[in-house]
C-alpha cells in the first residue's frame, strides 16, 4: 500500500477545518496509509526585515529537511508557486507513476507562509503547483487532501471527479 505524507509548518487552528481534513484523510485511507507531519512555525515579527524573514524561511525550511532525511527513499513533492501545474487526471497519473516505477512513500511538502529556503527547493526537482493565485498554507492542505483523495478515485475508475 502506498505511503502519503504531508510535511507541512504550521498547524490548524479552526476546528472546521480540522474536521474536514480529518474527512479527507479519512477517505484516502481506503487507498494508502496517510499521515500530516505538523512542525512548528517561528513567529514572524511585525514589520520584519527581509533578513529576519530569511532567516526565518531558513530555521523552518530546516525543519522539514531533518524530517526528510528520516525518509531517503520516498519520492518528494514540494508545493512551490514555480511549480508545474496538473489537471486532476495528470496528478492521478503521476501519482500513480510514482508508486508503480519509483517509491512507496510520498512526501508532499508545504513550507511556511514565508516559502521555503534556496536548500529546500533544490532539495527535489519535482513541484506542484495549485495555482499562481496565494492562498492560506491551511487551506493548501485540504486543497491538497481533496486532490489526492481524487486522484485515487480516477485511478480506480471511480466516479467523483465527473
Amino acid at each position: 500500500m502506498l505511503n502519503i505524507k504531508i510535511v507541512c509548518i504550521g498547524k490548524i487552528k479552526e476546528k472546521s477545518l480540522k474536521e474536514l481534513i480529518f474527512e479527507y484523510e479519512k477517505r484516502i485511507s481506503k487507498y494508502a496509509k496517510i499521515e500530516i507531519i505538523e512542525l512548528d512555525d517561528e513567529k514572524i515579527p511585525q514589520n520584519a526585515s527581509s533578513t529576519t524573514e530569511e532567516q526565518i524561511k531558513i530555521i523552518e525550511s530546516k525543519k522539514i529537511l531533518d524530517k526528510l532525511s528520516k525518509y531517503p527513499n520516498a519520492n518528494v513533492i514540494l508545493l512551490d508557486l514555480k511549480g508545474k501545474q496538473y489537471t486532476s487526471e495528470e496528478f492521478s497519473e503521476k501519482i500513480n507513476e510514482i508508486q508503480t516505477y519509483s517509491s512507496s512513500t510520498i512526501i508532499f511538502v508545504i513550507g511556511g507562509s514565508l516559502g521555503m529556503s534556496h536548500e529546500l527547493l533544490n532539495y527535489s526537482s519535482d513541484k506542484i503547483c495549485f495555482s499562481k493565485m496565494t492562498f492560506p498554507h491551511q487551506l493548501i492542505r485540504l486543497f491538497l487532501l481533496e486532490q489526492i483523495f481524487r486522484a485515487f478515485k480516477i485511478l480506480n475508475n471511480e466516479t467523483y471527479h465527473k
